[in-house]
């Protein structure tokens, strides 16, 4: 992409300092730096990236990697109603939307999401037609794939995906040779050409973006990049994005329109070059008006033209020309091409900040995608694109999920603390965020982190309820049969009445709303209503929603599913096969694992979840994924246990789950013991004389609420002197709920750190925020004499008391 130079070297010297990479890399150390390979069997897999010569070594069967990148969701069709449009100004059947978006860096970009629930979990794909997963950089490699989580969510959604093929400029380490390279000949093959439509369609993804920005070419290398798209295009299916940078004398001049200088990369006579362009961020409306014309006369659409505005540094605060692609009142001159919305997100403070700028960034300055009257310039691109929606067949099931959370719930309960984002686990996202209507106050539809149904997100309706709101949430194209059901989970703050009815639409009357009242709940739990649609046989539903209506000042409900689907609940048939492809042992108490197992032989699978089961009992959630593949990225081991059981259970596409396939994994045989018991321990203070510190290394959480250490001061640590410097391989931090407290005690915040001797520094080995756990362990590689638990916020309240029933230091 064409840049300002000091804006450029900004930005890479801003990521060389974060430890990120910017697209435009660092020079590699040689002609082509080799891709690092995964180390373990038991290792972390990533999204994979070549240069054009060692792509050419790449094979399926051999890459350890690749089963984890497959995308198992196939690309859903769209709907798109004029009547359902949420902005009288958008204009349906015109321009769409590509989007250029780095959800990582080019190396290290995991293959199934991770424990970092701090994500770039894009939620607005009803606007969105394409998506290339940018990257790339000379010092890394040229050529990157997707990885499966996006390819699943977008495809999920009707949106296509491409990778990215980056040429650098020279002044960022680009060489021609690699151009060259690229369009290498075998006879009248084209091999690396060839690889990228074997790798799109291995991998599952749409195609490529083309983006070569390397000066030194010539007009017969220009010729030559034109026969590879054709070429791999041929082998297809595999489709190409050209970007306005090379022309066809094969020099770098960007011409910001389509020109009798560029357009035989899109078209070539009878020849059809790629399936769209990119035209550069200099567009002129003159250009754009000019590039209109000649696409029409090479028989191609104006809609393949990506009219490119760059939004990575100023985000919605970018100064755009939108009449110019977008004329107000008059038919789209282009398509809209985005240069890094993920603005929203890497600008932000944390995930409310980062939800508020999207919504801002595509819905519009008031959160209302049918109002974005506002005196920036910037309306939101609701204002001129509307709504598609993949909501096309049954069963569709929404939880809300987010595809990233704080915690993992499974059917209303906690089966994991941990924090994760996995963009394959997201649901559909609501076509419309938010459209409520109602003749008195309007309630606020949230994305809620709080709670959930299935993941890590739900639905939450709250405000003052003094008249009948409507929330219009998905679009749809679902045909009602004799046994078709609407099913939707809620919870409510008290036993009694939800004042909420589900509301649909059909599309013989797309705008008018039925209403099938929920009732009431019986507690306080999450609580299924289940709606008999036979009444409406026939009919195809346009529209999902909700209406809630009565009077309550102080409304709050949550939704943790809304499900359409014919007779009972269907399940799958378990997974086979379950093995184990590979160990690696981060410490004598933590593992990561590659799973692999034999698809489940019938039923219709959205996911398999993939559960270890613990010594009391119950069940841990450890990740998803619809592959037939996943990383485990930690397993702990529970106190001595000799093996941990795995469970994989399939989940249907209506979310019944399976019987669960098993694995065994092995502990190896551990001399650790807990260095920290019965030893002298000080401590900043104590609630009283029966929560001394002694308590906290008694090896005890069971003699009641008062064995534990218990302290309301101001800085609050607890120090065990182990005795004599050890190894340690782990601590364990026994917390309110442990002992039978309120798991609302649970420490939320603190650090563990060691020292040597009296004479040396405090360094620290642990630092965890956000905890909920009732039981922690923390695994290291440290030697220390004494440890010191310092706790910095005490509960998940405002309650000022730390209580902990058990420190523990594990070694030999």
């Amino acid at each position: 992409m064409r840049r300002p130079l000091t804006l450029l070297l900004t930005a890479a010297l801003i990521c060389a300092v974060l430890g990120l990479t910017p697209a435009h890399g660092a020079s590699p150390k040689g002609p082509e730096a080799p891709k690092p390979r995964v180390a373990a069997a038991g290792d972390q897999p990533y999204a994979s990236y070549w240069y054009p010569n060692s792509i050419l070594g790449w094979d399926p069967a051999t890459d350890p990697d690749a089963r984890f990148n497959r995308s198992r969701v196939p690309l859903r069709p769209r709907v798109s109603d004029p009547a359902l449009k949420a902005n009288a100004n958008a204009r349906s059947g015109e321009g769409g939307v590509t989007s250029l978006v780095s959800f990582g860096p080019t190396s290290n970009n995991p293959s199934q999401g991770s424990l970092e629930p701090h994500y770039y979990a894009f939620g607005h794909w009803q606007y969105v037609d394409k998506l290339v997963f940018w990257g790339g950089s000379a010092g890394e490699g040229l050529i990157l794939a997707p990885n499966s989580t996006v390819i699943d969510a977008a495809h999920r959604n009707g949106v296509k995906v491409y990778g990215t093929v980056f040429f650098p400029p020279t002044a960022y380490g680009g060489q021609i040779q690699w151009v060259r390279d690229f369009v290498q000949k075998s006879g009248s093959t084209y091999p690396v050409a060839a690889k990228l439509a074997q790798v799109a369609q291995h991998y599952g993804f749409d195609g490529w973006f083309i983006n070569q920005e390397t000066a030194g070419g010539d007009a017969a290398l220009a010729t030559e990049l034109r026969n590879a798209m054709r070429y791999a295009r041929g082998l297809g299916p595999v489709e190409f994005m050209w970007y306005d940078a090379m022309t066809e004398s094969g020099s770098v001049s960007w011409q910001d329109a389509l020109t009798s200088a560029n357009d035989s990369f899109l078209q070539e006579g009878a020849q059809r070059t790629s399936d769209s362009m990119f035209l550069d961020f200099g567009w002129s409306a003159a250009g754009l008006d000019s590039s209109r014309t000649l696409a029409r006369n090479l028989g191609r659409s104006e809609y393949e033209l990506a009219a490119g505005i760059d939004t990575e540094a100023n985000g919605y605060n970018t100064s755009v020309p939108w009449s110019s692609v977008f004329p107000a009142g008059q038919k789209h001159v282009t398509s809209l091409g985005i240069y890094r919305p993920e603005w929203t997100f890497t600008s932000s403070s944390g995930r409310a900040d980062s939800h508020t700028r999207e919504a801002r960034y595509w819905d519009g300055a008031n959160a209302d995608p049918s109002n974005t009257t506002t005196t920036s310039s910037w309306k939101g691109l609701a204002n001129y694109v509307p709504e598609s929606s993949a909501v096309t067949a049954k069963p569709f099931v929404t939880s809300f999920n987010a595809g990233q959370g704080d915690f993992y719930n499974s059917r209303g309960a906690r089966a994991s603390s941990t924090g994760w984002n996995n963009l394959s686990l997201q649901d559909v996202p609501p076509t419309y965020r938010w459209l409520v209507s109602s003749t008195g106050t309007r309630l606020t539809p949230s994305v809620d982190f709080a709670d959930a149904y299935e993941g890590g997100s739900s639905l939450r309706l709250s405000g003052v309820l003094d008249a009948a709101n409507t929330v219009r949430l998905y679009q749809t194209k679902l045909p009602v049969a004799a046994d078709t059901k609407l099913s939707v989970v809620v919870k409510t703050q008290a036993a009694g009445p939800t004042r909420l009815k589900a509301a649909v639409s059909f599309t013989d009357a797309p705008t008018s709303f039925t209403t099938l009242d929920l009732g009431s709940t019986t507690g306080t739990g999450w609580e299924p209503k289940t709606l008999d649609l036979s009444a409406f046989a026939g009919r195809t539903i346009a529209q999902i929603g909700l209406q809630a209506a009565g009077s309550d000042p102080a409304y709050d409900i949550r939704v943790g599913q809304i499900a359409v689907y014919d007779g009972g609940v269907d399940t799958a048939a378990a997974p086979t096969g379950v093995t184990v492809l590979g160990a690696t042992d981060v410490s004598s108490t933590r593992k990561t694992l590659r799973l692999g197992w034999t698809p489940s032989a019938g039923g219709s699978v959205h996911h398999y979840e993939v559960h270890r089961r613990n010594p009391d009992g119950t069940r841990t959630f450890l990740g998803a994924t619809p592959n037939d593949a996943y990383f485990v990225p930690r397993l702990d081991r529970v106190g001595t246990e000799a093996t941990t059981t795995l469970d994989v259970e399939a989940v249907s596409t209506e979310y019944g789950r399976s019987p669960a396939a098993t694995t065994t994994v092995t502990w190896s045989a551990s001399t650790e013991t807990n260095l920290a018991l019965n030893r002298p321990a000080t401590a900043s203070g104590q609630c009283n004389t029966a929560e001394a510190p002694a308590k906290a290394v008694n090896g005890s959480v069971s003699g009641g609420n008062a064995d534990k250490w218990c302290t309301t001061t101001s800085a609050k640590w607890l120090d065990v002197d182990l005795g004599s410097a050890r190894p340690l391989t782990r601590f364990t931090v026994r917390h309110a709920a442990a002992g039978g407290e309120s798991a609302s005690w649970n420490t939320r915040d603190f650090t563990v750190q060691v020292r040597a001797s009296t004479a040396d520094p405090w360094t620290t080995a642990v630092t965890v925020t956000g905890n909920t756990a009732a039981v922690t362990t923390h695994p290291v590689t440290v030697t220390a004499r004494y440890a010191r638990l310092q706790v910095t916020r005490p509960t998940q309240t405002t309650d000022p008391a730390a209580r902990i029933y058990e420190f523990e230091a594990w070694g030999s």
